[in-house]
């Protein structure tokens, strides 16, 4: 029980291995995949004491369980949650050493959707494009976790972290997507900009790591038929045949047929990893 390892005790709903992803690849037709909270990815790492971009758990609405097979410090962020190791209640936020063969279970978010869970060493998964990122889109690097599989740790980090405990944002109650129109918001009637601009949304269910999807008024075409695929960005307001938004988030795919009518700013994006089933959505054109 002293290898650098974990086993996957309780998998959940949907975790996968995430760093900061793999970039400049779009012309490949490879997304760049990573945490979709990267700020949450970070803060875990810098808790542990590892660089920004080593490997994390990605955690989906219940959690997971893990058994390492090292004692290891590990912290949990991201959506709250309840923490415990074997079962006794420790911190979320912070840096917690677990004995080797311990149990720690990063438990159902109690708000918000993602939790990360960051070890000392950051998870060593195969690297493919240089990311170990799971693409679910693409299928690129890890499977998503399954119960008992066994993953490598990388090294301890040289130095400890400089802090055991940081300050969290809290999930959106609202989540306010700023965005810029374009560049086929001409595609769409000026009733239906107006609608886009000052209608409330909510999140559908449906959502996943490739898009959070829309529920709510429809944006009217003003142009008909379909356009030749162009490229996608993380981002992208993509407006379907049904006329509810779809934002794109990590996994989104390269290319797309379906007009864009504005492109939400980055730093919004992380909320949106964060914003559960019926969460209300406002888009706010700037400029």
């Amino acid at each position: 029980m002293n290898d650098r390892a974990f086993a996957v005790v309780r998998a959940g709903a949907l975790t996968t291995v995430q760093d900061l992803g793999r970039s400049g690849h779009a012309h490949l037709g490879v997304p760049r995949s990573g945490a979709l909270d990267p700020y949450a990815s970070r803060l875990v790492n810098r808790l542990v004491g590892n660089p920004d971009d080593a490997a994390v758990l990605e955690t989906t609405v219940n959690g997971c369980a893990v058994r390492p097979r090292c004692a290891v410090t590990i912290a949990v962020g991201g959506a709250p949650c309840p923490v415990t190791v074997d079962g006794r209640p420790v911190a979320w936020g912070a840096a917690v050493r677990v004995p080797a063969g311990a149990v720690l279970e990063a438990g159902a978010a109690v708000r918000g959707v993602r939790s990360y869970l960051a070890f000392a060493g950051g998870v060593a998964a195969e690297p493919v494009l240089g990311s170990r990122s799971t693409d679910l889109l693409s299928g690129l690097g890890p499977a998503p976790l399954r119960d008992g599989v066994v993953l490598p740790l990388g090294p301890s980090p040289s130095a400890a972290a400089g802090f055991d405990a940081a300050p969290w944002p809290a999930p959106p109650r609202e989540l306010v997507l700023r965005v810029r129109l374009g560049p086929r918001h001409d595609w769409f009637t000026a009733a239906a900009l107006r609608t886009f601009a000052t209608r409330g949304y909510r999140v559908s269910p449906a959502s996943n790591r490739i898009g959070l999807r829309t529920e709510g008024p429809a944006l009217e075409r003003a142009v008909p038929g379909e356009l030749p695929s162009e490229g996608m960005v993380r981002g992208a307001v993509q407006v379907p045949p049904d006329g509810r938004p779809v934002v794109f988030l990590a996994d989104h795919p390269t290319t797309g047929g379906y007009p864009v009518v504005a492109v939400v700013r980055g730093d919004d994006l992380a909320a949106a990893a964060q914003a559960a089933p019926g969460t209300p959505v406002r888009f706010v054109p700037l400029g």
